[in-house]
């Protein structure tokens, strides 16, 4: 008997909703069939079978709302079985478990969970045990990454990892099997089904059902992001070269065929479109990697920093980015934070900081010119009612961008509590897909890195980024009268297509008015 229980979909939700049930109890079913629709306040999405079976019972009617980890229904190989006892599966991961024969005991697989709507594959970015070793329940076997963020997998029960299917640096897609766990009471040498090395079976696409793709041959597997350009472009995907793992036809593969036009289906000879397509999803290698010297080292780039260049890249391909520039007096700003600071910690419990006041300031400003917290959409302007400010956060990893959510409706306190939250969240890596989705402006502070001025480049598809800088002792006439004042360099870089100059100019304006005169956010002017 297989538990199916809901899948951690996101480290800030905590129940979904059962939408709609697609199979009933005793219904037939095949592995990768979709078999119940849930929904969360963020998005919808499907559960599928992860084994071929039967729905033999159904525990949460439609309509209700459960936790995360909820038995929502059991599966089993034939329709007579009695329904197993609930409990094992209870995983953070999707997981299936099986029966190992003999006295061995129960086999369990770690299967990829689901870590976001938008996201089909990860990297296994680093195996934490090695087979034979015991785990206890809840402990860190596995670090998968995606686009977007690292997160880990902890073991579902105590017991002994008896085999590893994916190794590191490896892609693999959602739902396929990790590894399988036995019980610690055993010898380790658990007999399992048998799986290929990427956990899928048989050629074709991997995990993809339904994609109508029947040109590859049966020796290539096609990834679904690339399976998706395929059939939406309707390209023959026998005439692309797969570059990942034992031929796999990647993302990158497709959009280059794409842009190359060497993949259609048509026998005609292939036209260079007039406008040129996306760059691929991530830099790819030459052909032939050259070799690496004595001196040199030859790391492959992560998933996150590989959507780092592929979006920064992006963001310059398809805006008109222009930057604009301005400098403000902190003098009152700091000043107001060294006469309140210690009460301000008494209250809050969190420093006074710097961001706190340039997001008031961007909101302000924001509200002024909306362009700016606007974006392209086709031929269309989608203006944001809303204010959710992006914050560029440097980790050992990359850079991440969480959001702040309504920080228009957010007291200073409330925005260094939520920035201090965020910051922690990115640094330990568990940042999910919903802290970094739907900002509307994003702010990045070079300055604590010693930056005194810089250019920062559009977080797509937002139409602007404000950039702070040191701030730095300079010479400034004040009256007719040189003084000394700490100074800070503001860069506002926006995309021309939506914002004029005349509005980013005002935009920064109101930014600097802001900040040298504190008074005008309290007074909302």
């Amino acid at each position: 008997m297989t538990d199916i229980t809901i899948p951690n979909v996101g480290e800030s939700v905590a129940e979904v909703t059962i939408a709609s049930w697609m199979k009933q109890a005793g219904d037939t079913v095949k592995k990768d069939d979709p078999i119940v629709e849930i929904e969360t306040d963020k998005a919808s999405q499907e559960l599928v079978a992860p084994e071929d079976g039967v729905l033999s019972e159904i525990h949460v009617a439609e309509g209700e709302t459960v936790a995360v980890g909820t038995l929502i229904a059991t599966m089993g190989s034939g329709a007579g079985e009695a329904p197993a006892a609930k409990g094992d599966a209870e995983v953070k991961a999707q997981t299936q478990s099986a029966s190992s024969g003999e006295s061995s005991g129960s086999s369990l697989d770690i299967n990829v969970p689901n870590v976001g709507e938008s996201v089909s594959e990860v990297t296994v970015a680093s195996w934490m045990k090695a087979v034979g070793d015991s785990v206890a329940k809840d402990e860190p076997i596995v670090e998968l990454e995606t686009d977007k963020a690292a997160q880990e997998l902890v073991a579902p029960r105590a017991g002994v990892l008896t085999e590893i299917l994916v190794s590191e640096g490896d892609i693999a897609t959602i739902g396929q099997t990790l590894a399988r766990m036995g019980e610690s009471t055993g010898s380790g040498d658990l007999p399992g089904p048998e799986a290929s090395a990427n956990g899928d079976e048989g050629g074709g696409l991997a995990g993809v059902p339904g994609t109508n793709v029947d040109t590859v041959p049966n020796d290539v597997r096609v990834m679904p992001a690339a399976a998706k350009i395929i059939r939406e472009n309707d390209l023959d995907a026998s005439k692309i070269k797969g570059t990942g793992k034992d031929g796999r036809i990647l993302k990158a593969d497709a959009a280059q065929a794409l842009e190359a036009g060497t993949a259609k289906k048509s026998a005609a000879p292939a036209i260079t479109p007039a406008v040129s397509a996306p760059a691929p999803a991530a830099p790819s290698a030459p052909a032939t990697p050259r070799e690496t010297g004595e001196r040199e080292e030859r790391v492959r780039m992560s998933r996150m920093r590989q959507t780092i260049a592929r979006r920064l890249k992006d963001a310059q391909n398809t805006a008109a980015m222009l930057t604009t520039y301005n400098e403000a007096d902190m003098s009152e700003i700091m000043a107001l934070r060294s006469k309140y600071k210690e009460v301000f910690l008494q209250k809050h419990g969190v420093k006074l900081g710097f961001m706190s006041f340039f997001v008031k300031a961007c909101v302000q400003a924001l509200k002024e010119v909306p362009e700016v917290n606007a974006e392209i959409d086709g031929q269309d302007v989608i203006y944001k009612n809303f204010y959710d400010i992006s914050i560029a956060v440097g980790t050992p990893k990359g850079l991440v961008v969480p959001v702040l959510r309504d920080a228009d409706t957010l007291t200073l306190g409330g925005i260094e509590k939520g920035i201090g939250a965020l910051g922690a969240k990115a640094r330990d890596g568990n940042l999910s897909m919903d802290d970094m989705r739907g900002g509307t402006f994003t702010i990045s502070n070079g300055g604590v890195y010693g930056s005194l001025m810089s250019s920062p480049i559009l977080n797509p598809p937002q139409s602007g980024i404000l950039g702070m800088h040191k701030i730095e002792k300079r010479p400034v006439v004040v009256n007719d009268e040189i003084v000394i004042r700490p100074m800070m360099y503001l860069a506002l870089s926006y995309d021309h297509r939506i914002v004029d100059g005349k509005g980013a100019v005002t935009f920064l304006v109101r930014v600097k008015e802001c900040l040298e005169d504190p008074e005008r956010l309290l007074l909302d002017l």
